[in-house]
Order: structure tokens, then sequence, then C-alpha cells
């Protein structure tokens, strides 16, 4: 069962909130982050993505990186833009985007589970991506990145979580500039705390990680070298039945030697392929938008060209990598191939088109989203997904509740 602990927060003054709050530091580059603090002496960026007040020319991934992460960060807590919280606490985070409101438990969930399959993953890992976070949390002594968990909601859970919100005065609440509001309670009544507690324990047998799979990762490895308190890390678990998966949609270079006529005739041996007058955003499991040459059109993936019995099988993504990425591009490993990109739903088709029409890529797919019990049973079944295969919206802001390890 799933085991976790409330935590003593390093955050931010309540004026101070918006300021701090930062896009996590894994969707933006360094001059994307460089760019989101300018004139922002108080962003969280200045700890997680510390490179963006050094030269161009240092490495991001060398010591001199980490060690300033740490200078900032106790800069931070000497000014007293930051705090750390005078007793252990849980906190109730709300996201509203679009009008649609979601709620999450903020929490250190334990690196036991982790390793015991309790936390259940469902994405392959890549080491650089690990040493980079191993290096940042061993540096500074603080998980600075929030492992975004899931679980199949209890009742019992949202009945105690909806009463603290709807009785107890929030310590944060801010719209940011992307329009998504932030709204953030501190639980520090002990009694509620231990019911929390015993509620997880006693009716979630696993969690599964929506977005964080590196951090969670990273934090496991720290553990091996890390004082007790790392036994634990920074999370916040979030209901299924709240959460929205978006679209994660793949851009590629060239067609592989083939003309377009030839292309699209291959993809017919797969795929019922119609022109469509519009951007096409597919509204059901197996159908797929592609844009090339300033066209749109409908695939539509023949019965006997997928698996609908094999949790991996019936992906979309799964289905656009047997029978158009590897047959017709050669592109045998997502992760790896240069020729391949992926676009967040976020961005909307739009993003697909100006890829294409700009030259820089040949042809986008549309995909449909996977969905949460997608993602359940391939975690359930021990199977790994294809890479870049969810996008979670909203995203929780960094700096809002940091864990300190030491």
């Amino acid at each position: 069962m799933a085991k976790i602990r409330p935590f003593e927060a390093v955050r931010p003054q309540p004026q101070l909130a918006k300021q701090v709050a930062s896009k996590p530091y894994d969707v933006l580059n360094s001059a994307e982050a460089k760019q989101e603090a300018v004139g922002n002496a108080f962003s969280f960026l200045h700890i997680t993505k510390s490179e963006i007040d050094l030269p161009e020319t240092v490495d991001i991934h060398s010591q001199q990186v980490y060690d300033l992460a740490l200078e900032n960060l106790n800069a931070f807590l000497q000014r007293e833009v930051l705090f750390k919280e005078s007793k252990p606490c849980y906190y109730i985070y709300q996201l509203i985007m679009d009008g649609r409101a979601q709620t999450g438990l903020v929490c250190v969930s334990s690196i036991d589970d982790y390793n015991n399959d309790i936390i259940k993953k469902h994405e392959f890992t890549r080491p650089e991506k690990e040493q980079d976070r191993i290096n940042h949390i061993k540096t500074s002594g603080a998980q600075t990145g929030n492992v975004f968990l899931a679980y199949r909601n209890q009742a019992s859970i949202d009945t105690l979580i909806d009463k603290w919100k709807t009785t107890k005065n929030a310590v944060y609440d801010f719209t940011a500039e992307d329009g998504i509001q932030h709204t953030v309670w501190a639980v520090s009544d002990e009694t509620i705390i231990d019911q929390i507690t015993s509620l997880f324990e006693k009716e979630v047998p696993c969690t599964y990680i929506a977005d964080g799979h590196h951090r969670a990762a990273s934090a496991a490895k720290v553990k091996l070298a890390a004082p007790e308190s790392a036994n634990y890390f920074l999370t916040t678990l979030f209901p299924s039945n709240q959460l929205y998966i978006m679209d994660y949609n793949r851009v590629v270079k060239d067609l592989n030697g083939h003309t377009e006529e030839a292309f699209i005739a291959a993809l017919e041996n797969q795929f019922t392929v119609t022109k469509v007058d519009a951007a096409y955003k597919p509204a059901n499991l197996h159908h797929f938008g592609m844009y090339i040459n300033k066209q749109w059109y409908s695939l539509i993936a023949k019965p006997g060209t997928y698996n609908d019995a094999d949790p991996i099988g019936v992906l979309d993504v799964t289905i656009l990598s047997n029978n158009i990425l590897a047959p017709i591009f050669s592109i045998l490993d997502q992760r790896t191939d240069k020729r391949i990109d992926f676009v967040g739903g976020i961005r909307g088709l739009a993003e697909l088109e100006k890829r294409v029409d700009s030259g820089e890529m040949a042809v986008a797919f549309s995909l449909y989203p996977v969905t949460i019990d997608q993602l359940f049973n391939i975690a359930d079944a021990g199977e790994v997904m294809p890479p870049k295969s969810t996008w979670f919206e909203p995203k929780l802001r960094d700096g809002l509740l940091t864990n300190l390890i030491y």
C-alpha cells in the first residue's frame, strides 16, 4: 500500500508566490528559461536552471551550475524570499485551466515504494537526464522537481480533501501569465494529517508516475548516498478521475526517399486515407491526422493492423510506429532518431502546420490521446510505453513547495 508522509516544505512568502513559481525545469531549454526569468529576481528558475545566471559558454551540466543552484537557494532563504515550514504538513494543490479544476495532495512518497513497484512506471529513463537531477539534488540538498503521481480515486480521500478546501483559507492563490490558476492549502492539523496518511495506507494499493520518471529515478539513486531523510521524495498525488491527458504529436523531417504520391500509396495498405478541409484532431482511438504539403488527411487504421488485446499494441503511438515510422521512414528508435520530433498537444495543431510549412519538417501526425486507463493497464502489466506518449496539463509549478533532504 502507498506510504506517504507530510513534510516541512520550503516555500515562498505569500506575496512573492506568483513571482517565485516557475514552469517545470524540464519543459524549458536554457534560452527559454533565461527569457522567462528576465526582470524577475525571485524566479525559481535561478535555482532549477541556474545556468541562466552564468555565461552561455559554461556547460549546463558542469559542477559550477549545481554549485550556483545551492548558492541561489541559500540566498533566497537568507533574504526570506523562501522560508521553511515550522512543522510537517500536507499541502492541497488545485490547478484550474480553461475552467477545469484538478486537485492533488503534495507530500513525500516512499523511495522503497518506488523500488518495490508500488509506485509504478511506464517509461524508460535516459542516464544523462537522471545524472543531471542527481547532481542537482546532491549539491543543493533539495528536491525541487515535483513527481506527478496518479492513483485510482477513492471517495473517502476526495471527501476529506474537499472539506479542507471549502473550510480553510488558502496560503497561495494566483493566476499565472498563461491563465492557469494555482491555489494551495497547508494541512497542519495533526488529526487530519494522520487520517490522510492512514487512508492512503489502507485504500491506495499503488500509485503511478504520470510525469516525472527522471525526477523519481534520480531521487531513488540519491538515497544510496544520502541521509535517512532522503528515504522519501517530493510528489503530488492526483485522483485518476480528475486528470487530463493531451495528445502528444509527431513531426518527421523527410519522407525517407519516397515521393509524396508513393508515401500516401504506402499508407493505404494499412489505413483508410481521406483528404479533409481543415486541421484534423482525431476524436477516436485508431484515428490519426496527417499534414503534408499544406493538406490535412484523416487516417483510420484498418482492422487487423493492430492488436487490441495487447496493452501496448492498442496504443495509437504503437500503431503509428509499427505501421508508418518503422516500415516507411525506417525510424526504429524514437528516443534517438534525429529525424523525428515531438509536439505536446498544448501547442495545438497550428504548431504542426508551422513546423511543416517552414520546411523544417516534411510531415506531421496528430494522435488521439492515451487514456488514463491505458496508462494504468500498461504499468500494471509491467510494460513500457513508447517514448513521449502522454502529455499532462496543467503542470505543477516549481518553487511553491520544495523538500530539503539535508
